[in-house]
C-alpha cells in the first residue's frame, strides 16, 4: 500500500486505556473511581460531545436533506442503521438469550453512538448497558477507522 494506516489522534489513548484496563492490576496501577465521579465524568463528557456535534451539523442540515439527492442519502442511512439493528438484534436475543438492556448497549457501541447509550443507561439502572457498549466499542472503533482506510486506499489509490 502506498500509505500506511493510522489510527490517528485518538488511537493511542484508546490502546492505553485497554492496555491499562487489561494489565494495571498487574503493575500496582489503581484504576478506580467512585460510581459518582464516574457518572459526572460521563454525562460531562456525553455533554460536550453532542453540543459540538450539534452545533457543526445544526448550519445547514435543512439546506443538504432538501437539495440534490439529500432525501437518497437519509434513506440509504436509514436503511444501512436498522437492517443490522435487526439482523443483530434478534440473533443477540434469540439465540444467546441476552439480556435486553445488554444488547441496547451493545449496539450503541457498535454504532459508537453516545447518545443511544445515554438512552439505554437512562432506562435501565443497572450497568448493563455501558457493559455490553465497553465490550464491543474499542474494536468497532478499530474496524471503522481502518476500514474507512482501506476502502480509500483500494478504491482511489
Amino acid at each position: 500500500m502506498p500509505v500506511p494506516l493510522k489510527l490517528g489522534i485518538a488511537g493511542g489513548p484508546l490502546i492505553i486505556a485497554i492496555l491499562i484496563g487489561r494489565f494495571g492490576y498487574r503493575m500496582k496501577l489503581v484504576t478506580y473511581t467512585t460510581t459518582s465521579a464516574n457518572m459526572m465524568l460521563r454525562e460531562i463528557g456525553l455533554v460536550l460531545f453532542l453540543a459540538s456535534v450539534g452545533i457543526k451539523a445544526g448550519a445547514g442540515f435543512w439546506e443538504t436533506v432538501v437539495a440534490g439527492d439529500g432525501l437518497k442519502y437519509v434513506a440509504t442511512g436509514f436503511l444501512i442503521t436498522i437492517i443490522p439493528i435487526l439482523i443483530v438484534g434478534t440473533i443477540a436475543r434469540m439465540r444467546f438469550k441476552f439480556n435486553y438492556f445488554t444488547i441496547m448497549g451493545m449496539l450503541a457501541g457498535t454504532y459508537t453512538d453516545p447518545p443511544a447509550l445515554a438512552y439505554a443507561n437512562s432506562v435501565c439502572s443497572k450497568e448493563a448497558p455501558a457493559l455490553g457498549y465497553s465490550t464491543v466499542y474499542p474494536l468497532s472503533m478499530f474496524l471503522r477507522i481502518f476500514t474507512a482506510q482501506l476502502i480509500v486506499l483500494l478504491c482511489c489509490g
